[in-house]
């Protein structure tokens, strides 16, 4: 039996280590935090992504954590109304496309394969060495083995990347924007709804997935350079946060206040990655550390889920895997990276001309069908890998 090695246990990650079972691998998943992150913000399920889940069996489990959220209200920098519109205005979805929570999803992937599958929490790979036999793992805790195959499923900073490709800088396209997401108490008493305020270069969103005492803030801002030194450093996240946003107005202040005491506190940068190939020798890579579209697309989790269905198929099928894994759905991740050409950041308008055109574009929409589903999620056929499937 091949073993697998998948570093990662948030979206890709289990989702590989499912498919791989089905197909008979012996799968192990190595995860840097202790345990599963529960929570999260809310994140979309679209196109090709809902034929994934589909086929996992996960689909009623999926509709029944959807959030439904309701509206968008869009606010000045006094706090005034500027527009209230339907989410799917913006998000360009259809009926059937899901949002749901990242830790809903997370949590719903992994119960389907702790029955099946190693998971080795608090601990990462810190060493590869592939030869013919396969590639030697070191990992952090100071254990060692040998798998046939060791897949990167470890995000936006993977160090599996690393590791084999060297470091992130030179695939990181930065889109212009940081942010920080958290959880604070509910005091507004929002329900299924966000509120987002704007200054230019500047936005603090509030977003209620359903009407509990919690709700997820959100402070993004625009900014030259990436914070590369800030990545690892939750202080200087915060430092850089709250400097940022001193002496706005409305919520503002509070929501600085929450998100220096959170414990949840997630920071990073509004960024792509493009890698001229996803993989080498026995080595791959699967999901943002390798494809990272952003979230100005709002398709990263579907990415994820496409690649690893794909990913797991041609392993099981074909004898140049990685390279068969890739041919197949580049054009499918480079139309939905593409996405953020379309002016996705209109929403973060860095300049009073762009912020006033953005408003002016929000209040047409409000009285404006919503447009049709992007074709690009949807842009790929899911092959058919089931002949060689195992029971589930």
């Amino acid at each position: 039996m091949s073993t697998v090695l998948i570093s990662g246990a948030s979206i890709a990650g289990p989702a590989l280590a499912f498919w791989l079972r089905r197909h008979g691998f012996d799968v192990t998943v190595v995860e840097k935090s202790h345990a599963l992150r529960g929570g999260g913000y809310p994140i979309d399920i679209r196109g090709s992504a809902l034929g994934v889940v589909e086929r996992m069996g996960l689909l009623p489990r999926l509709r029944e954590a959807h959030v439904h959220t309701r509206q968008l209200t869009f606010l000045n920098a006094d706090g005034g109304l500027v527009a209230s519109i339907r989410p799917e205005s913006i998000t360009r979805s259809d009926d059937r496309d899901l949002e749901v929570r990242r830790g809903d999803l997370a949590e719903i992937l992994y119960s389907t394969v702790r029955d099946d599958v190693e998971f080795l929490f608090d601990n990462t790979i810190v060493a590869m060495s592939e030869h013919s036999g396969g590639v030697d793992v070191t990992f952090h805790s100071g254990l060692q083995r040998t798998y046939d195959h060791v897949i990167g499923a470890d995000g936006l900073h993977s160090a599996v990347r690393t590791l084999t490709f060297g470091p992130e800088e030179q695939f990181h396209r930065y889109l212009g924007y940081c942010f920080a997401g958290f959880t604070m108490p509910n005091h507004l008493g929002l329900t299924r709804e966000g509120l987002m305020w704007n200054e230019p270069g500047r936005a603090a969103t509030l977003y209620a997935v359903g009407s509990g005492e919690s709700v997820h803030g959100f402070l993004s801002f625009s900014r030259a350079e990436a914070p590369f030194g800030a990545f690892r450093d939750p202080e200087a996240q915060r430092e850089l946060v709250a400097s940022t946003f001193a002496g706005d107005g409305w919520e503002v202040p509070r929501m600085v206040a929450a998100m220096k005491e959170a414990d949840d506190l997630f920071f990073d940068t509004v960024s792509q990655i493009h890698l001229p190939r996803w993989s080498s020798g026995r080595v791959a890579l699967v999901g943002d550390a390798a494809y990272a579209p952003s979230f100005l697309t709002g398709q990263g989790s579907s990415l994820a889920l496409v690649g690893a269905y794909v990913l797991a198929g041609h392993l099981a099928t074909s004898d140049r895997a990685f390279e068969a894994y890739e041919r197949e759905i580049r054009p499918f991740v480079e139309a939905n990276q593409g996405l953020v050409e379309e002016g996705n950041a209109q929403l973060f308008p860095g300049t009073p001309e762009a912020l006033a055109q953005r408003n002016a574009a929000l209040r047409e929409l409000t009285t404006m069908p919503a447009d049709a589903a992007r074709p690009e999620h949807s842009a790929l056929t899911l092959p058919d890998f089931g002949s060689v499937l195992l029971a589930p």
